[in-house]
């Protein structure tokens, strides 16, 4: 290992929206001073390089389930989707000769080598094709197939976009565009080579070959959860509409094939909720009525400090994330006179496996809310507030607008207060964001909970690339 080269952090980010990923790695490159490669795959997106024509693609996307995206990148149109692995290596380049600007060729041919290595080791021989970027197998014959795309983007030593390697997507998604447009060869895949290799196993491979060549000052890498079930959703997430109110499952409703089953059903805890911890390998815990450990125990003190802001919030009929969700801290903060308000009421969109709040279908917003928050501002004397929300997924913006308005009404009743927003991700909406960016609010928040491999437990309606991103 080399002390003076940077670690190479490596994330598998599962199935990710392009927008997402895009705004991901952009932020890794502008602010970051580190370096990441980003693997994952998208949704049916078709994307265009700067150099790209826009007859190259065949057909209206979203007559064909997909997206249509304008990027930064180098190169015409192509297609990423499921069963596509895509990697975003996020670099510093060396300068070329000594000087400041990287060899960009170098970087190419080193990526391109990347995927030769990788599929080599896999069992399929590739190669590059003179002439055309890429991986291609098949080189020396009458019908050369490209396997993976490569574009990249450089700027101030830095790299940007990199490759979509064809491990088993739906090769007729291609059908519709002219792949890098080139219109005399044939796109392939690894399945349709023969190689009948996981997109895991792929991964695994690419990610040794990657530290091997880009990671010579050590590396780490982190993964969500490779299996996921529909069934972790909530409704919402689903498009099925309204949840079932928040509770436990009956014991003897749940099949008994598996341990975690059993579990469940002996104990009335949720079974998907179990499942998903399985899925990361945390297989053992505290049955939910089990006597918890000492230094796990929070005190409760209910003292004058507590009862005067309990009151506060009931005169005005306020909600506080201490509260609905359950905090275990809510006596020692109540007492010190901290509360966070929680707008847009009462009721969450989501299924978050560590909270307590209510999933029931949620109530309008309420336009007197954001008068009541402030009025509690005011009467409590504060001049720090702090705001949450539950996730709104029902709502076009997720909640934002009511975000704003609360901003505005504290302001107007207490000028000079500062607020304090903790966001939900607004399913990735930039227009729903840039409302609550307009509000200026002093501290904008927004939490990944828990790390990458308890994501899909703790967070399964959520998306932790968006929430970096």
């Amino acid at each position: 290992m080399d002390p003076q080269a940077k670690p190479l952090h490596v994330r598998w980010l599962g199935k990710v929206r392009y927008q997402d990923a895009d705004a991901l790695q952009h932020g890794f490159y502008h602010e970051g001073v580190d370096d990441h490669l980003l693997l994952l795959e998208h949704p049916h997106v078709y994307t265009l390089g700067v150099r790209a024509s826009a007859t190259n693609v065949l057909v209206d996307p979203a007559t064909v389930g997909a997206d249509l995206v304008q990027t930064d990148r180098g190169g015409d149109v192509t297609y990423h989707g499921p069963g596509q692995l895509v990697g975003y290596p996020i670099l510093d380049l060396p300068g070329k000769g000594g000087g400041s600007m990287p060899d960009t060729l170098a970087y190419v041919t080193s990526v391109e080598q990347l995927i030769i290595d990788s599929v080599g080791d896999l069992g399929l021989a590739a190669d590059r094709l003179e002439g055309y970027p890429g991986v291609w197998v098949g080189v020396d014959s009458d019908h050369p197939r490209k396997i993976c795309a490569i574009g990249v983007r450089l700027n101030r030593g830095r790299t940007l976009h990199g490759f979509g390697l064809n491990v088993d997507p739906d090769l007729s998604m291609f059908g519709h565009i002219v792949p890098c447009g080139i219109p005399d060869k044939a796109v392939t895949s690894m399945r349709a080579e023969g190689v009948e290799a996981s997109m895991a196993e792929v991964v695994d491979v690419v990610v040794a070959r990657a530290v091997a060549q880009w990671g010579s000052g050590g590396h780490d890498r982190h993964d969500v959860v490779w299996r996921h079930r529909a069934s972790d959703l909530a409704p919402f997430s689903l498009g099925a509409g309204p949840g079932d109110p928040a509770g436990t499952v009956p014991a003897g409703t749940v099949p008994r094939e598996r341990a975690i089953d059993r579990q469940a059903a002996d104990e009335g805890t949720s079974v998907r909720l179990l499942g998903r911890l399985a899925d990361a390998g945390v297989a053992q815990g505290l049955a939910i009525g089990e006597r918890k450990p000492e230094w796990m125990r929070a005190k409760a003190r209910i003292g004058d400090d507590y009862l005067r802001l309990k009151k506060t919030m009931r005169d005005l009929e306020l909600v506080t994330v201490c509260e609905e969700a359950g905090c275990p801290n809510i006596y020692e903060c109540w007492s010190d006179g901290t509360a966070t308000f929680m707008i847009n009421g009462e009721r969450c969109t989501r299924a978050c496996g560590f909270c307590l709040v209510d999933t029931r279908h949620p109530a309008p917003p309420d336009p007197g809310e954001p008068e009541r928050v402030a009025e509690a501002v005011e009467a409590m004397g504060l001049t720090y507030a702090v705001l949450t929300t539950v996730a709104r997924d029902d709502l076009s913006d997720g909640g934002a607008s009511q975000f704003a308005e609360t901003i505005a009404a504290i302001r107007r009743r207490t000028p000079g207060v500062q607020v304090e927003t903790l966001i939900s991700d607004c399913k990735g909406d930039s227009e729903s964001l840039e409302i609550v960016f307009a509000a200026r609010p002093e501290v904008l928040n927004h939490n990944l909970e828990t790390v990458p491999r308890l994501q899909r437990a703790m967070r399964p309606s959520a998306s932790y690339a968006r929430s970096l991103a």
